[in-house]
């Protein structure tokens, strides 16, 4: 059992996410970041899809109640067993009645905290992942709050301490190229507006949350006007809304929406996007489908690797 002294700025239950559901309304909701979050799994022996925390911009304070071992990766917030500062990217292990913390982020934007044997929370529709706005899964279906109590599941019988190669842990605050894919509705958009869009910086706005990352930079001029009928929209999908600045469609997206989308965030940037800080910049650069497939594969070997 987890017992939550103090919940953080924004701490959900997530695992790999609920998708299948799109069509009734429902998001697939899961990890922002989901390499840091499945690193952190792996971390602790636990399966990829087994629930943690996803906590934003600080984390939570917990007490652990029994016998464990944790791992924190993602944003840079430092890690504390009982106020002694622990490593994160590794795994960690910690007694019953240890007080574990999370501090504010000084680079990124969420970490995610697993813990051996994952958080046993009620499956909703096959996930334990939080739709928040649905109030759906995770700890009945909101963020966490001061007094819950979350179960753990059964740890593995033993787990040899692990940790991730230097090379795979991610730097944060350097303006960001993201790769995205023109479409589905590039043809929307005046010629000098799709080169503004891939030359311009964004930055990104406070406003951002799990559903969409609104950025501030130059007009996206739209060519007829910026009202479509409305259809499916992907993860990572770029809508230009009326006064022609763009959002990055996230996990807990709507299911469909009636702004043209410029381009779509190729599937292995849209980590990247989520722990990008309000204030910092981006920019895009358009690639293939081609490419977009190589890179995601390149992406699940480095995975593989990742873990030492």
């Amino acid at each position: 059992m987890i017992r939550v002294l103090d919940p953080g700025p924004l701490t959900t239950v997530q695992d790999i996410g609920r998708p299948g559901y799109l069509r009734f309304g429902i998001p697939a909701s899961g990890p922002i970041d989901p390499v840091a979050f499945v690193l952190a799994n792996r971390l602790v022996g636990n399966p990829d899809d087994a629930a943690g925390l996803e906590c934003t911009l600080g984390g939570p304070r917990l007490e652990i109640l029994r016998d464990t071992v944790v791992a924190a990766t993602g944003a840079d917030m430092p890690l504390m067993v009982n106020e002694r500062e622990e490593a994160c990217w590794r795994s960690v292990r910690v007694r019953g009645g240890d007080i574990i913390r999370l501090g504010a982020a000084t680079g990124g934007v969420r970490s995610y905290l697993a813990v051996s044997g994952g958080l046993d929370v009620p499956r909703v529709l096959g996930s334990r992942s939080t739709y928040l706005r649905g109030r759906l899964g995770g700890h009945s279906g909101r963020a966490l709050r001061r007094g819950d109590e979350i179960p753990m599941g059964p740890s593995p019988p033993s787990l040899r301490e692990r940790s991730v190669g230097r090379d795979a842990v991610p730097r944060f605050g350097d303006e960001l190229v993201i790769r995205v894919v023109l479409g589905p509705q590039a043809e929307r958009f005046t010629t000098d507006g799709l080169d503004t869009f891939l030359r311009a910086s964004y930055e990104m706005l406070p406003q951002s949350d799990r559903m969409g990352a609104r950025l501030r930079g130059p007009v996206i001029a739209h060519a007829r006007g910026h009202d479509i009928i409305s259809d499916g929209v992907p993860l990572g999908g770029i809508q230009v809304v009326g006064d022609g600045q763009p959002i990055v469609l996230l996990v807990d997206r709507q299911s469909t929406g009636g702004y043209p989308k410029i381009a779509t965030v190729c599937s292995t940037d849209i980590g990247r996007v989520g722990q990008t800080r309000p204030g910092e910049r981006l920019r895009f650069r358009a690639i293939t489908v081609e490419a977009a497939h190589a890179l995601r594969r390149a992406q699940r070997m480095a995975l593989d690797r990742a873990i030492e």
